[in-house]
């Protein structure tokens, strides 16, 4: 009997040992070198430029982002991909909230997009190639590429511009297929996977995707370098992942408290240090 039980036990145990072991292979990041983080670490970046609450500097434009670089932040900022093949900045995927206009960025043309006014504002929409030139190559940038229908004309093509900068920038996505187009055909561009409490997530996509980003296990996909998560509470498995080596970024902080955990900082609404 005792040797049942005995049995039993090595049984369970080394069943929860092959869960452990999974979920660790399901949600391991690849480490990179000190000098390859160094240049995006103790940071501030300046969430979709340095923009004001009350859009009189409307956020991802190019005076975001001239007033972010002149003071020395690092950004981040938005990216999608025209009908015609175009790099736009801008978070959301239609025009409606920052332009009052009904259109799907994906199917507009660049023409199009620039004519449109944000928040009523003399600015338009840039171009990511616009935005680079205003903030120089001086400050490190942090590429959200938004997913869409056309994630590997975006990818490839963002990739193909950014070769010709000469600045430090990074790459993220909460799409992990986004993530892993860069890890199998640009490792030597810093990624890092954009998530935030699955609760959270759902309300923005299905139950099932929002469980497996928010819980970082696509993460055998992409294999991030840096995990992005959303400020509040993170699941067990995200801090497991975080203690096998992934750098931690938050956002979108609203108070300097975040730069004693993080190892950058995406902010909005307050002016912080440059770096910490």
């Amino acid at each position: 009997m005792k040797k049942e039980k005995l049995r039993m036990c090595f049984c369970y145990a080394g069943t929860i040992l092959a869960a452990a072991g999974f979920v660790a292979y399901l949600v391991a990041p690849d480490k990179v070198s000190k000098d390859k983080c160094t240049p995006f670490t103790g940071r501030n970046y300046a969430h979709r430029g340095l923009h004001n609450i009350d859009k009189t500097v409307p956020e991802n434009s190019l005076s975001a982002f001239a007033a972010a670089a002149a003071i020395g932040y690092g950004v981040e900022l938005d990216v999608h991909i025209t009908r015609d093949g175009k790099l736009v900045v801008i978070h959301d995927g239609d025009t409606k909230r920052v332009c009052g206009f009904n259109g799907i960025v994906e199917e507009m043309t660049w023409d199009e997009l620039s004519k449109l006014r944000l928040f009523e504002t003399e600015y338009g929409i840039p171009l990511l190639s616009e935005v680079l030139e205003v903030m120089g190559t001086q400050c490190p940038v942090i590429i959200e590429l938004k997913r869409g229908v056309r994630n590997r004309e975006l990818c490839e093509k963002t990739y193909a511009l950014m070769r010709k900068y000469d600045g430090r920038y990074c790459v993220e996505s909460f799409d992990p297929r986004i993530v892993a187009w860069f890890r199998h055909h640009a490792p030597e561009v810093l990624r890092g996977q954009l998530a935030s409490d699955p609760i959270e997530m759902a309300k923005d996509t299905n139950k099932l995707s929002a469980f497996a980003v928010g819980n970082l296990l696509t993460n055998f996909l992409s294999r991030p370098n840096f995990i992005a998560y959303g400020l509040g509470r993170k699941p067990l498995i995200v801090k497991l992942c975080e203690k096998m080596g992934a750098m931690k970024v938050a956002w979108v902080a609203k108070d300097s408290t975040y730069e004693k955990t993080n190892d950058a900082v995406i902010f909005e609404h307050y002016i912080p240090s440059v770096k910490f």
